[in-house]
């Protein structure tokens, strides 16, 4: 991930367009990480996961674009998504269940530590 080590840290998901906040928070706050393996996880509702993500831009802004794998309630689960920062230092996205949901999401950083 060289080319995207400004979004490399733990994400805290504030907002997603198909649940309310509650919801997202329902476990565990909600996350989203990138390490700087490529790899990372995530996490929001029940769902939980592993990331693999490679440098993508978004319109010129640095990003990622992944697969992940996890658990929804204990069923297996995948998907993909994209991850791109906002020049405000916000992190927009969005995550697509395979053959299920999706919804756009915005985090930001956990203790608004750049990295």
């Amino acid at each position: 991930m060289s080319d995207s080590t400004s979004i490399i840290g733990r994400w805290r998901i504030t907002e997603m367009d198909n649940w309310d906040q509650e919801s997202v928070d329902l476990v565990q706050v909600g996350f989203i990480e990138f390490d700087d393996d490529g790899l990372g996880g995530l996490g929001f509702i029940v769902v939980t996961g592993e990331v693999d993500c490679r440098d993508a831009d978004r319109d010129g802004r640095p990003g990622v674009e992944f697969s992940w794998q996890g658990s929804d309630e204990g069923d297996d689960v995948s998907g993909r998504g994209w991850a791109a920062l906002n020049p405000d230092g916000t992190l927009e996205g969005h995550i697509y269940f395979h053959l299920g949901d999706d919804s756009a999401f915005r985090a930001e950083r956990f203790n608004g530590v750049v990295q």
